[in-house]
């Protein structure tokens, strides 16, 4: 397995934030990132996970509610690189699949971008 700090990992995951236009950054609203050692038992290789209230959902009935949270996990990414390189890549992919979620789109959307 490829050897990485979390603080290494999650300085490649806040420049994989960094590289999203700003544009969209503007419009993401009540979402907050965080990075985890290992994902939910039940799910080992899970490289990121969306939780919340997709912006198309949202409605009148959204406000006073906890952020969105995306979670980027550093093991199984971590396990499934080879190089320091893989794992840039690797988490700007899985960055920009969480983000979509955020914005509404949906798993099969994502895999025909080349974002699955």
């Amino acid at each position: 397995m490829l050897e990485m700090t979390r603080e290494e990992f999650e300085e490649l995951v806040a420049e994989a934030l960094d590289r999203i236009p700003p544009e969209l950054t503007r419009l993401m609203d009540n979402v907050a990132v965080f990075v985890e050692d290992e994902p939910p038992a039940d799910d080992p290789e899970l490289l990121g996970l969306y939780e919340g209230t997709p912006l198309t959902e949202r409605g009148e009935w959204y406000a006073g509610v906890l952020p969105d949270r995306i979670t980027i996990y550093r093991g199984p990414t971590l396990r499934m690189c080879e190089t320091r390189e893989d794992v840039v890549a690797e988490s700007e992919v899985t960055v920009v699949h969480e983000i979509a979620h955020h914005f509404g789109i949906d798993d099969e959307r994502l895999h025909a971008l080349g974002y699955g």
